[in-house]
Order: structure tokens, then sequence, then C-alpha cells
């Protein structure tokens, strides 16, 4: 169920009569009517009453989807754009502090409030905040409905904007106003309808219906009612909600966070939605990764970071396994004695199948370009090296990208062969099978050959391919492209999401990243994909955050600004996400030297440890 100021309904003073007799504390006559009002609701419960529900209108008016503010508080509108970090001066601090007293008093709130549009243009807010009060007289929620009008302030575009662009949201606004008619006719038999839905037991409405729903509607679900706000808060509830939204693998992934279970899968699915809590730290551990090394490969197996290979000094190709256990009290960097290791090899791909197994494929050796399979069972109680026996391989190469489907497939993309020649060609090889036969995936239509480009998994079993060192015609140049292949279609083909000049090129909105190689992308749960770090040219700052969801109808790429102290080096990383909820950054290049020692973390959930 979700609450929409376009619906139907209407009633009177009397409120809306639940399943518990109960009225709704505010009379719902003007907001139940398709009139052009915003509706929020904020969690009382949690510091600084972060929103969790937003309705249609209030997107349409403000510019705001409603990804970029769940988990904020409301105080982001009296900013005049996303990255204004003070109030405007000309918001009256006068009823600022009156609403910050009847919120802290738990009193409702009446009064204009001077807002301002995600493109900077300025909106006058007659707004009315409601408390909501849970069984034990605790205020849960407040409410809160805004009647927009325009505000007769001339402040021209924002910096950067056009100001073409900074009418469009007006202009949308002003026809919305023109075409209201307000609805008189009462709709009883919709307000039948959600009360028959309210006569269903807990357990059917849990099992059978709220737990098909994202985490976005679960959270606004719980606002209609008292009866809704208990069922889901249901732990057992949100577990089925978030294994429905981001698959079995990563929900078991999640329950080995250490303390995940304090933290709640609720809190966990509005963090891991919202990103609220995401946040940078360097990590200190013991121990050292020795030889000195660079163009190594890192993955990640539980909450272990596992290292293999590198160029050492003078381009020695290494061979020797390293782990750092994140489950440690106090974690320490630690050599691996393994049994018949691979030949020595740098720009290859670490990747983890399995649970435990980790394959390494490809990368530069003594004796040139690689294109050998090996794998490891890093649990086993004498862990060795076993080369895998694999018909009708891929060419030999190095700079390739690679990704895990199905915890039992391994995929290899482009990369650089022989003479510097640059490839486009994508390989599956299964490994579950006895003996692993790789199979090139025919495509009608491929991205232009490329290498230092990323592979990321989301939504199952799709493919997302970013950046790069990219051919075009005679010339190589950096990309910011992204590609997409659905490896369950019957015929998968790839297909141009973002960019300019490549078949089925889009003109996505929101600030694309630079382009860049040699970069690091995150898989976050949802399919959303976080792009960090890089080689890019000119005076753009690689250490800034982009994300992207590929599954929106249509991608926008985001900036992500997170607290904390990003690593200082920005290219020749290496990430692995640990535990489903850690982005761990390994390496990094200073210019004149690599710094292998330098761990960082992005942390994308609370601390529970």
């Amino acid at each position: 169920m979700e609450w929409d100021s376009g619906s139907d309904l209407s009633g009177d003073e009397e409120g809306f009569l639940l399943n518990d007799g109960g009225p709704l504390p505010f009379p719902v006559d003007s907001l139940l009517q398709p009139a052009p009002c915003g509706f929020t609701v904020t969690d009382a419960l949690e510091p600084d009453h972060p929103i969790i529900y937003v309705n249609s209108v209030f997107e349409m008016v403000t510019g705001y989807r409603a990804e970029e503010v769940l988990g904020r508080n409301c105080r982001f509108l009296q900013c005049r754009g996303p990255y204004a970090k003070r109030r405007h001066q000309l918001v009256d601090s006068t009823v600022v502090s009156e609403i910050r007293r009847c919120v802290e008093e738990g009193i409702e709130f009446q009064g204009d409030l001077l807002n301002f549009r995600k493109d900077g243009s300025p909106l006058m807010n007659r707004l009315r905040l409601t408390p909501i009060y849970g069984d034990d007289e605790v205020i849960t929620h407040f409410i809160g409905i805004q009647f927009f009008t325009e505000a007769n302030l001339d402040l021209g575009p924002l910096p950067g904007s056009s100001t073409k662009e900074s009418t469009r949201a007006s202009d949308r606004f002003r026809s919305s106003l023109s075409t209201y008619r307000p609805s008189t006719d009462v709709n009883r038999s919709i307000t039948r309808g959600a009360c028959g839905l309210l006569e269903l037991s807990d357990e059917v409405l849990s099992l059978k219906i709220l737990s098909r729903l994202t985490p976005r509607d679960i959270a606004s679900v719980g606002s209609v009612c008292r009866r809704l706000y208990d069922i889901t808060k249901n732990e057992d509830l949100w577990r089925m909600v978030c294994q429905n939204a981001w698959g079995s693998e990563t929900t078991r992934v999640l329950e080995t966070v250490p303390g995940a279970k304090r933290l709640g899968w609720g809190r966990l699915a509005r963090e891991l939605t919202t990103l609220e809590a995401a946040a940078w730290r360097k990590l200190i551990v013991g121990g050292a990764v020795e030889p000195s090394r660079c163009n190594f490969s890192a993955c990640a197996v539980g909450n272990r970071v596992v290292l293999f290979g590198g160029e050492g000094v003078n381009m020695q190709p290494m061979n020797d396994t390293f782990v750092l256990d994140l489950n440690s009290s106090n974690p320490e960097w630690q050599y691996v004695k393994v049994s018949s290791p691979p030949p020595g090899r740098w720009g290859h791909t670490l990747s983890c199948v399995n649970g435990s197994h980790l394959v390494v494929f490809g990368g530069c050796g003594r004796q040139g370009l690689l294109n050998d399979v090996f794998v490891l069972d890093l649990d086993a109680k004498q862990p060795t090296w076993r080369e895998i026996s694999s018909l009708a391989p891929p060419l030999p190469r190095s700079w390739h990208s690679s990704c895990t489907l199905d915890g039992t497939k391994l995929i290899v993309s482009g990369g650089c062969a022989d003479s510097g020649v640059l490839l486009s060609d994508t390989f599956l090889l299964d490994l579950s099978m006895e003996k692993p036969i790789w199979r090139e995936i025919p495509v009608a239509w491929t991205p232009p050959s490329r290498l230092g480009h990323t592979l990321s998994v989301y939504g199952g079993r799709k493919i997302l391919m970013f950046g790069g060192l990219a051919k075009s015609g005679p010339l190589r140049f950096r990309s910011s492209d992204v590609f997409t292949m659905d490896l369950s279609e019957e015929k998968p083909c790839w297909r141009c999401v973002t960019g300019s000049g490549m078949p089925g090129a889009g003109n996505p909105g929101g600030i694309a990243p630079p382009p860049r190689l040699d970069h690091v992308a995150v898989s976050l749960p949802g399919g959303r994909i976080l792009v960090f770090g890089g080689s890019v040219a000119g005076l753009h700052s690689a250490s800034q955050l982009y994300i992207l969801d590929p599954t929106d109808e249509k991608p926008t790429w985001r900036v992500l600004n997170v607290p904390g102290r990003p690593p200082r080096f920005a290219w020749g990383h290496s990430t692995c996400v640990v535990g489903g909820t850690r982005a761990i950054v390994l390496g990094g290049q200073t210019g004149e030297e690599w710094m292998l020692s330098d761990l960082h973390e992005l942390s994308l959930a609370s601390s529970v440890i």
C-alpha cells in the first residue's frame, strides 16, 4: 500500500477509520483528495527524524527523487540546491526555531516556510506537522503535509544550471495547479477495500503481501496505522523483504556480519537503501605484504581479504598469497603457505567462487601473457593451487576484467593481448563442470575494445561494464560509457546505457563520472553500482564517489558525498566487499611509489562491532 495524494479517497473531519477503530489524528479531507500537496513521513524514534516516505507530488514539485531524500532530515529543503551546505539567508530563522520547538515538545506546527527545489528555484511551503503517538504514548512518527506555492523571488539560476532548466519544474507545477479540480465524490468502495485488507491475519499479511514489497514500501506501510506499524517492526518480515529484494546469497553474506543481529534487518535495509550511514575510515592493521608490489589482485572470502601475486621490483612477477582476517580483534596480514602455486603474474584477476574457493585467470608472467586458470580452496587443511584444464580458452591477456555468476561461473571481458591489441570479447567458464569448457558469449555487437575497465554483477544474472581505456578508431581514450548485458536472456546482447557516439547511447541525467581507467566498482544490494578512483584526466577529482542504479527506467548518475577521509591516492587500487557492508580499498599510487600499506574502508552501514 502506498500513500498517494492522487488517490480518489476522501473523508470527513472524523478521519479514516482503520480496523482498530481509531481515527487518524489529523483531518484527512484535504489530504485524501487529489490536491497538489506533498506528503512526508519521518521516523521520530530515530536520531534526527529521517524521512521514511515521500509521495509523488513531493517528488514532482521539489525535483528530488525519493531515493535522494530517504534517510535525510527535511531541513535540506531550506538549502538552495542539492550541494548547498547551509540554510539560505532568506529562510526565516524564527519559523525554523518554532518548528524545532514544536517537534521537541511533540505538538502540531502550522506555518509558512521558504523552501527550494532541487534546481534552486524558490517555493513557499505552507507546512503542517502532526505528531503520531504509539500505544505507549510515545511519538513514533511525524506526518508532514506541504501545500506548495510559487515564491515571488527572483534569485536567478544556480551556478552551472541553465535558465531553461531552472524554470522547467516551476512550469510543471503551475500546470498541475491549473488542471487541479477538487473531487467532491466520496469513493467508499476504496475505503471498504482498504479496511478489508486489514481484516487479514498478521501471518497472511506478512507472508503473502508485505514480504513481496521493497524495503522503501515497507517503511511507508508502517506509517499507515498502529497495527501495520507493529507488523513492520518484525525482524523475520524484514529478512524476507531483504531476501526478495537483494537475493538469498546477499542476505546470507549479510548474516555473517559481526553484530548484524544487534543492528537488525529493518535498520540494515534502511541504511543500505539510503546510504545514510556511509563513511570513509582508515584501517590500521598489523603485518605486511612483503616484498612490496603493485598490480596485484584481491578479493573477499567471507570477512577475509585475500591478495595474490603482483608486480615486484624490476617487474618481477609474484605468486604468493596473503590473507587479512577482518573478523580478528587485531587484523594483520598473514602469508599463507600453499602448495603448487601458479606462475608469478601481474595484471591478472582474482575471484571468489563456491564460498571459499579462489580462481586466478590470466595476467602477464615471466614468459609473457597468460590464459591459464588456477583454483584454491582457502579453507582446506593443506591449501593447494590446482590448475583447471579447460577447453577452448580465450586469448592470453592482461588488464582484463572479470566477475562471477551464481557462485560457480567466471566471466572474463576484454583486456590487452599480444602487441598491445585491445580485446572486446566476453567469455564464460562454468567451474561446476567436471571438465570446464570456455564459451564465448556470441553477440551481434560489442562495445569498443578496452582494458582497465570494471565488470559488476547486478540483478542476479546481469553484468555492467564501466569505463576503461577504449579504442576509438586508431586512437585510445579514457571512457565513461556504461554497458549492460542480461545473461538470463536466450540471446544475450550488450546495451549501451550511457555515453555518446555508441549504438543505443542515451543522454543520462545527473552528473556522470569523468572518463577513467584502473578504477574500482562496488556492487550494492538492490543492484546499484558505486564507482571510485582510477586514472582520470585533467583537474577532476578521482576520489569522488558516484552511484548508478541500472535497474531504473532512466538510469541517472548521482554524486555520493560521504563523511570521513577517502584514500589519498586515486589510482592503482584494488577493492573488495567484505560481509556485504564494507568496501575495502587497498593500495594506491603516489606518483613515485606504491602504497600497499594504505587500507581504507567505505562502511555502508553503521558499525555494530
